[in-house]
């Protein structure tokens, strides 16, 4: 049986906690991707590094539309969701399974 497709958005913050948001469909990849610095613009730039918040979804446009949304918020609303599920910014990648697939967060 063929596995979903799934969709993440996810947010990284720098070390004065400026945050990222992103949408990939493959969450793992991404993060070694961010981890090496093979993102170019705010990512290299602010050397964005740690996963600290993560959703899974099965639809690209409603990962994107979510994407969009919490890029939206006001700083202080990023940061009651990141501590929502993460109160203490601890780095989820280590996290994540070499399946290469994650359960919802």
């Amino acid at each position: 049986m063929a596995r979903k497709k799934l969709f993440f958005v996810y947010i990284l913050p720098s070390r004065t906690k400026t945050l990222y948001v992103g949408v990939t469909s493959d969450l793992i990849r991404r993060m070694e991707e961010h981890r090496r610095g093979k993102q170019d613009g705010f990512t290299s730039r602010y050397n964005v590094k740690k996963l600290v918040y993560y959703e899974v979804g099965e639809r690209a446009l409603g990962a994107i539309a979510r994407e969009k949304q919490i890029k939206g918020w006001l700083r202080a609303r990023k940061i009651a969701l990141v501590e929502s599920v993460n109160p203490g910014w601890s780095d989820l990648t280590p996290d994540l399974r070499s399946e290469r697939t994650l359960p919802p967060h």
